[in-house]
């Protein structure tokens, strides 16, 4: 037996149910199912009066939520999903501060080892770059030991 067909309402809960969404992630779900007639704007309007869409609070699950990724990355992401650049910006500061750290951590995870030759040192570039960290806290990675890297 088919379940009903949702409501455009309890869509938009069950994918907020699911994760956190900025408004125009949300939005763009929801308009591929409203009807004519009914507003999508306004639907979201209500779920950010209520408390149940909120850009802050999805940009706090972002940065607090991985520390496997670079600050470049966790922003494009946010980017990408459309979030408020002004929140964007709010976050940013805190990311690349605490880069090196996580920077280390995953290295220290898939690696442990300095390079020992080029293609090794590429590899590890590769890796670290890859998952979003700048260029400098990679190249501080790289060159010292675990011991020597500044919490």
């Amino acid at each position: 037996m088919p379940r009903p067909s949702l409501s455009l309402r309890g869509r938009g809960l069950g994918y907020l149910a699911r994760r956190e969404h900025s408004r125009q992630e949300l939005g763009a779900k929801l308009r591929r199912h409203a009807a004519q007639g009914e507003d999508v704007d306004a639907l979201l309007d209500d779920f950010e009066q209520r408390g149940w869409l909120s850009e802050r609070r999805l940009v706090q699950q972002v940065i607090t939520g991985t520390k496997r990724f670079g600050a470049a990355r966790l922003l494009h992401d946010l980017r990408r999903r459309g979030v408020n650049e002004s929140l964007i910006r709010e976050a940013a500061d805190p990311l690349r501060r605490s880069e090196l750290a996580s920077a280390r951590a995953v290295w220290q995870k898939r690696f442990g080892a300095l390079p020992v030759d080029a293609p090794s040192r590429i590899k590890q570039n590769r890796f670290l770059r890859g998952r979003g960290f700048s260029s400098g806290t990679i190249e501080r990675i790289l060159r010292t030991t675990v011991d020597e890297v500044p919490e």
